[in-house]
């Protein structure tokens, strides 16, 4: 069997916080330095303050646009009265990926013990485009992205990855 090749994705990053500005955002630099170094496009970089409707308002918008593959949001998925992140994306998925939040846990626990608990990580498809949300501690996005996001966002990963899946991700039950 031959080597596949690898396909850039364009992807977004969304840092949300009512503290960052473009000088200190190292979560959504981070995100964008590696993006570009595994050979993505970055198509957009906003940073919004946590509220749920300015959140939901980028990401519909990004949903909406068809050249945009990913959506990596950093920030906002604790469990304080301001985190909400995970409200604001849940309800614009189609579907959910489960084993996102799932797995992101499992290997942050090797690195942060139980404190991994509080996250509230989250992953999913909308219109074709996948969308992640992940902690907003630079070390939370080097994990998801070195562990997680990276491999499935990389054509070339066996036995299967997400950008396999593209070209399927309209199909209907009814098609």
């Amino acid at each position: 069997m031959s080597a596949r090749e690898f396909k850039p994705l364009n992807i977004s990053i969304l840092t949300v916080s009512d503290t960052r500005t473009e000088a200190n955002d190292t979560s959504g630099q981070t995100l964008v330095q590696r993006l570009i170094d595994a050979g993505h496009c970055l198509l957009e970089k906003k940073i919004v303050p946590d509220n749920i409707y300015q959140i939901r308002a980028t990401v519909s918008a990004w949903i909406a646009e068809p050249t945009i593959h990913a959506i990596i949001s950093t920030g906002g998925t604790g469990i304080t009265g301001r985190d909400g992140t995970p409200e604001a994306v849940s309800v614009l998925l189609d579907k959910t990926i489960e084993g996102f939040g799932e797995v992101f846990r499992a290997i942050s626990y090797q690195e942060i013990a139980t404190s991994t608990m509080q996250s509230r990580a989250l992953a999913g498809v909308a219109n074709r485009t996948f969308v992640f949300c992940v902690p907003g501690s630079s070390g939370a996005c080097r994990t998801a992205w070195d562990k997680l996001i990276q491999p499935q966002l990389d054509y070339r990963t066996r036995p299967c990855n997400l950008v396999e899946l593209l070209p399927r991700l309209n199909e209907s039950i009814n098609d």
